[in-house]
């Protein structure tokens, strides 16, 4: 006697497997997509896509540890990115950052990942999503120069991409090198990232129409009510602070702000004051559906201090100290689009950041600045101008590398999404 259809069916939805690149890229790692390979559904915006991308990062996890996917339990880890053939005129590939929370159901598509961007151009060659007669002409200079379109900022950034000629004759991406960067254990090729024009000219880079601010910080547990803040929206909006006024030095790692959580709570409602001062809230209460932007940073000026690995970082060799939080925590190095904020307060005179740096009592024009971070030091440049009285940042450039660390298939259950 045979079973009957039913009896063979399986009690619970089987998994589905969809090609996926694991990548790292500056100090951050996430789960690169074609767009054409996401199940149909997940091809557009919506709550299938967000559901589907939740389950491979592994979010929700009330446990904090994201052990069922594939993030790692911190927000330079818990990132998804969607590519797919340039849609804008002179670019070569679409680039869709998502933020996934660790701990809640959501994805912030609001702003950028400057350290995924570095991982961006290998990717997409990779992927065959750059025009094959392009990635050859390259060769013969060894960097292939890709235009990104940036979805979620309507941005341009140009990667310049080292490559070489196997031995097949074919043109591949060099992604083993010589390039340090702090924040990352292994040397790798390095791969200069330039943001063009950040801030939309339509737009006030400092959206207060100020270059430093009178903050008000009522009511967050601060010594004092307010306090000097320089707002600014280039990168990603950020709100810069001196580190005195928070009680900090500027050289804190990640052990001295993360594991206390009465101080993360008075820096999150810190963010969610300063999102209200620059228009991006109209009440603090919609920090809490906006965890993404603004980010929180403090500055100080250079000082020595031991980075997290215990390498000396010397005040001689840097123009000043930052330290910012990402998703609610002190990021161990430093985001790559908060570093293209720090590029342009730092280059532009009379902000905060400009100040730290050594500037604030003279007329010397900053083009470049190194910073240290808690792993380190990044060197960022910038170039900004005031045109018709409104401050604009024409380009930031840095350097960061990029690696692949693993091609194939994610698994996720059929109906996760």
């Amino acid at each position: 006697m045979t079973q009957s259809t039913s009896q063979n069916q399986p009690k619970f939805a089987p998994q589905i497997s969809v090609p996926a690149t694991y990548m790292r890229g500056g100090t951050s790692k996430g789960t690169f997509f074609k767009l054409s390979d996401l199940p149909k559904r997940c091809q557009v915006a919506g709550q299938a896509r967000d559901n589907f991308l939740l389950r491979v990062v592994g979010s929700p996890d009330h446990y904090g540890k994201q052990i069922d996917g594939l993030g790692n339990g911190s927000s330079s880890t818990s990132k998804t990115v969607i590519l797919s053939k340039a849609g804008k005129e002179n670019h070569d590939v679409n680039y869709l950052f998502g933020q996934v929370n660790i701990a809640k159901p959501m994805i912030d598509w609001a702003g950028n990942c400057g350290n995924l961007t570095a991982a961006v151009g290998a990717c997409a060659i990779n992927m065959g999503l750059i025009d094959t007669d392009k990635v050859a002409s390259s060769a013969e200079n060894g960097i292939c120069e890709v235009r990104i379109w940036q979805e979620n900022i309507s941005k341009t950034i140009i990667a310049h991409v080292p490559v070489y000629l196997n031995a097949q004759g074919k043109v591949q991406v060099q992604e083993t090198g010589d390039f340090e960067l702090d924040g990352v254990t292994f040397q790798a090729a390095e791969v200069k990232i330039e943001f063009i024009d950040p801030v939309d000219s339509s737009s006030d880079m400092f959206p207060t129409n100020n270059l430093i601010d009178d903050f008000d910080v009522s009511g967050c547990g601060l010594s004092a009510d307010s306090v000097k803040a320089t707002f600014i929206s280039a990168g990603i909006p950020t709100i810069f602070m001196k580190a005195e006024d928070l009680g900090f030095t500027g050289t804190e790692l990640q052990g001295d702000i993360n594991s206390d959580s009465a101080l993360l709570t008075k820096l999150e409602n810190i963010r969610a004051k300063g999102g209200v001062a620059m228009g991006l809230f109209k009440d603090v209460s919609e920090a809490q559906t906006s965890q993404h932007i603004p980010k929180i940073a403090w500055v100080a000026p250079a000082q020595s201090y031991s980075a997290s690995s215990g390498k000396a970082v010397n005040a001689a060799d840097i123009d000043l100290v930052v330290r910012a939080m990402s998703m609610g925590q002190l990021h161990h190095a430093m985001m790559g689009t908060a570093a293209v904020a720090i590029a342009a307060a730092a280059t532009t005179q009379g902000t905060l950041v400009n100040q730290a740096a050594g500037a604030g009592q003279s007329t010397k024009q900053l083009y470049e600045v190194r910073f240290g971070h808690p792993s380190g030091t990044l060197l960022v440049g910038g170039k900004t101008e005031q045109v018709d009285g409104r401050w604009q940042a024409k380009k930031v450039s840095m350097s960061r590398s990029a690696r692949r660390i693993m091609v194939g298939e994610v698994f996720v259950p059929a109906d996760a999404f």
